[in-house]
């Protein structure tokens, strides 16, 4: 369940100022490359752990959510994602932001619900849909990310334009290691870049 092929590189660039998480890979409009080294290379990242089957990365930008940590699925015959799941932490106000990324097809005004066996979210709603995908991005509170820590498996039920029902299971193995591990590097990143932001303008 690793992130094999596919990347979700750069979505922590745009969670402040657009209220989501967008990404290169996924195509999200408008802010689809936030941070870039130049026009055609997005920003790459300059930490990178696993944890189970979950990944952490943290990118240089001056960002109070620089890191991230995600898991995605894959289908191995086609090489198209089938799930992806990424959470963020804006050290600015402590909250952590989820984007989950589905297949094609969902029913829109349902929405997902994400599910655990210690867990149960409202209804997430869709707040985009490009050629690879619909998702859902939402704030996730400290209880929220707690209870998925105790978890052993958990879920993403949709429903399919046809009106079936749909689980797309994910695991869990590594969450709780990797969330430490990606709020850690958020702090110290993000102070870094604010010392630094003060000693130029000291300098000026």
């Amino acid at each position: 369940m690793k992130s094999v092929g596919i990347r979700f590189a750069g979505l922590v660039v745009s969670l402040i100022a657009f209220s989501l998480l967008a990404t290169p890979d996924v195509a999200a409009p408008a802010a689809s490359a936030p941070a870039q080294a130049d026009a055609n290379k997005p920003v790459q990242p300059d930490v990178t752990q696993e944890f189970g089957d979950w990944t952490v990365r943290c990118y240089p930008v001056s960002s109070p959510a620089p890191c991230e940590m995600l898991e995605m699925l894959v289908n191995k015959k086609t090489g198209r994602r089938v799930l992806g799941v990424v959470l963020v932490y804006n050290t600015s106000n402590s909250q952590h932001v989820m984007q989950i990324a589905l297949p094609l097809g969902v029913m829109l005004q349902n929405g997902a619900v994400l599910s655990s066996d210690t867990f149960t979210s409202d209804v997430m709603h869709f707040r985009l849909c490009d050629v690879q995908g619909c998702y859902v991005v939402a704030p996730l509170d400290d209880s929220a990310v707690d209870q998925l820590g105790k978890a052993t498996k958990a879920e993403m039920q949709i429903v399919s334009v046809d009106g079936k029902k749909f689980n797309i299971a994910f695991s869990l193995k590594g969450f709780t290691a990797a969330h430490n591990s990606l709020v850690q590097l958020a702090r110290q990143k993000a102070a870094g870049s604010s010392s630094s932001t003060s000693s130029d303008a000291q300098k000026h």
